[in-house]
Order: structure tokens, then C-alpha cells, then sequence
């Protein structure tokens, strides 16, 4: 069984304070998407309370809906500076059966949007996944390197970026990996939702990648929607965001999370290490999807946070609202 990533118990003592952004108070900014984890955070930031953040949910903006509809639709963001494209079809196993939709929402709709911003001089700010990559290489994924999804969700991902590139609007792509939040339906909450009536758990140990709290990944796509309403030529272009730190399994990201959650658990968790092969699912997941992402680290002059100490904060944040 593998221990807690490397430097655990030292980092808790000394983790920082959240990373904060400032924004633009007049920056306009139309958001797809209200209830993911991304939209959620984004809810709670300075741009949202400035009054000037305006979200579209799936009522008034269906992305799966008939291209032309969606057309039509996207009048509403006539008035913005700036569009986030924070919606997105997620459902990664189930998107291998419900592939039409899948691609709708996540291939044919983004470059819809991105023909609308082309047309309007609206940049627009695009999230893209670790998936579009086949977990082949060993070293963190560079921005540049070649794309080979393994799966539907990936494959409909990557249509959706290069759909965007061809339209010719102002664009930052941001990929980022294994997202969480401790509201929505996710790993981070699922973990804890089963510590309430198990001890152990056996989880898989043989994919690797680093974990991002969407707080963290709405700073980044605050930051990059402030920078390229500035400056559209400079900053189009696909970046990798993720929560820095180690490289970790998804057994490892469990351990953490008992570890912090600790203080609020009934018993003591207990992750056994199992191989994917024992764990089969519909969708192939990579085996290795870290991001590099110093390309947006230095662009943006932005440092992402270590996975560690946004998991503290995603902790606090559970604990309070459970």
C-alpha cells in the first residue's frame, strides 16, 4: 500500500492563505453554465459580486439544443466584454453510450459560441480536460504535445477546441484535471460521503494526475478573461491549469483526504490500492494525465495553488456546510 504523497505531514503545518484575485470592476462577463462546480465558484468570487457577472443556465442557453436555437440564443451576451464557457457534458462514462450529446454539448456548441465571439470581437474563455491525452508520457503534458483521447468525452473535448481555433475569435483554452468542490458530485465529496458508513475503501492506484479545487481554476479563469480583454493577440492560445504539488493516484488523493478530514470522520479511513483492471468502467481513463502548467503560470503571472493546501480549504469549506 502507498503512503501519503511525499512531504505530507510538514506541508499541513505551513499551508498559505487562499490565492486571491482582483478583477476589473467594469470587465462584463458572460458566463455559460450556473450550477457545475466551476460556475459555483465563480458565483462566490469578486467578479460575480461586482455586479457585472451575468449567468446563463441551461434554461436560457441549451447547449445541446438545435445549432440554430443556440444561435439565436447567444443575442443574450450582446452586451458583455468577455465570454467563460464554464458548461460543459462531464458524465465521462456515460457520454460513451450518450455520444450525440456529448459531442453537442462539448464539440459542436463550443464552436458555435467561438464563431458568435469571432463576429462580435468578444473573447472567449474555454475549459478543455486532461483527457484529450492518451496517458502515454511520463513527464507532466505540455500544451503543445499531441492529442489521443482515449474516450467519447475526451474525443468530443478536443472537437470543441479545435472548433474554437478555427473560428478566428480571441481565446484562451484552460485544460485542467480532476476537478472537485465540496458541494457537487464528485470525488472529493463522494470520499467523504462514504466514510460516513464504511472504514475502508479500495481505490485505484495506477492513474496519476494532480487534483484542482474549482476556486482555484475560477481564479484562473478570471485571471485569463481579465488578460485577453486586454490584450486578445497576446494571450490566445491553450494553457494547463491544475492544482500544483505532487503527482499523486487517485488512492493517494483518498488517503489526503481522510488524512485532513480527520477531525470531523467517526472512524479511521482505511484505502486499499486496487489496479484500474479491477475496477472497470465504460469510458478508458489515462493512466497518466498530469499538466505542466508553467506556460500559464508565467503568461499570466499567476501561480497555481498546491493541491495540499486547497484540499485543507475544501475541508473547512465541507465541514461547515455539512
Amino acid at each position: 500500500m502507498a503512503s501519503s504523497p511525499q512531504g505530507w505531514h510538514v506541508w499541513t503545518e505551513t499551508w498559505p492563505k487562499i490565492r486571491s484575485y482582483s478583477i476589473n470592476q467594469r470587465l462584463k462577463i458572460g458566463i455559460v453554465g450556473e450550477t457545475g462546480q466551476l460556475a459555483r465558484a465563480i458565483s462566490q468570487s469578486q467578479a460575480a459580486r461586482s455586479g457585472l457577472t451575468t449567468f446563463f443556465n441551461r434554461q436560457s442557453l441549451d447547449l445541446s439544443a438545435d445549432p440554430e436555437d443556440l444561435r439565436d440564443a447567444l443575442s443574450k451576451f450582446d452586451h458583455v466584454d468577455v465570454i467563460i464557457n464554464a458548461a460543459a457534458y462531464t458524465a465521462v462514462d456515460r457520454a460513451e453510450e450518450d455520444q450525440a450529446k456529448a459531442f453537442a454539448v462539448n464539440g459542436t456548441a463550443p464552436g458555435i459560441i467561438a464563431d458568435y465571439c469571432n463576429k462580435r470581437d468578444i473573447p472567449l474563455v474555454h475549459i478543455s480536460t486532461d483527457y484529450v491525452f492518451n496517458g502515454q508520457s511520463r513527464l507532466p503534458y505540455m500544451p503543445e504535445q499531441d492529442a489521443d483521447p482515449l474516450n467519447v468525452y475526451g474525443a468530443s473535448k478536443l472537437l470543441g477546441e479545435k472548433a474554437i481555433k478555427a473560428s478566428g475569435c480571441g481565446y484562451v483554452i484552460l485544460r485542467t484535471s480532476w476537478v472537485y468542490d465540496a458541494q457537487g458530485q464528485n470525488f472529493f465529496t463522494t470520499m467523504l460521503r462514504l466514510a460516513e458508513t464504511r472504514d475502508e475503501l479500495s481505490v485505484v492506484c495506477d492513474q496519476f494526475g494532480r487534483p484542482t479545487y474549482a476556486a482555484d481554476l475560477a481564479a484562473a479563469c478570471l485571471s485569463a478573461a481579465q488578460n485577453i480583454s486586454v490584450d486578445s493577440v497576446k494571450y490566445t492560445g491553450t494553457y494547463h491549469v491544475s492544482g500544483s504539488g505532487p503527482i499523486i493516484s487517485w488512492a493517494e488523493f483518498a488517503r489526503a483526504i481522510f488524512e485532513i478530514a480527520k477531525p470531523y470522520l467517526k472512524k479511521n479511513m482505511t484505502v486499499h490500492n486496487i489496479p484500474s483492471s479491477e475496477y472497470p468502467t465504460p469510458a478508458k481513463r489515462p493512466s497518466y494525465s498530469a499538466l505542466n502548467i508553467s506556460n500559464y503560470e508565467m503568461m499570466f503571472d499567476s501561480q497555481m495553488q498546491d493541491w495540499r493546501s486547497s484540499l485543507q480549504i475544501a475541508i473547512d469549506e465541507w465541514q461547515k456546510t455539512n
